[in-house]
């Protein structure tokens, strides 16, 4: 665990800049995981938030 710690601070006071490749990493990351992530999310809590508002106020009317 201390080496995980040492090794992220070591990456944050890092002056160097960043390369080609850790960026196309963070943005095949970005674009393939929490992208998809990020929206799963989002729908998800709007259906709950829709969920919960029917609980106290009944379903539509048709």
């Amino acid at each position: 665990m201390k080496k995980l710690i040492r090794h992220l601070s070591d990456m944050l006071s890092d002056d160097r800049p960043s390369t080609r490749q850790e960026e196309l990493r963070s943005f095949i990351f970005l674009s393939v995981v929490m992208a998809p992530v990020v929206a799963v999310v989002v729908i998800a809590a709007y259906g709950f938030s829709v969920w919960i508002y029917q609980m106290f106020a009944g379903p539509p009317s048709v």
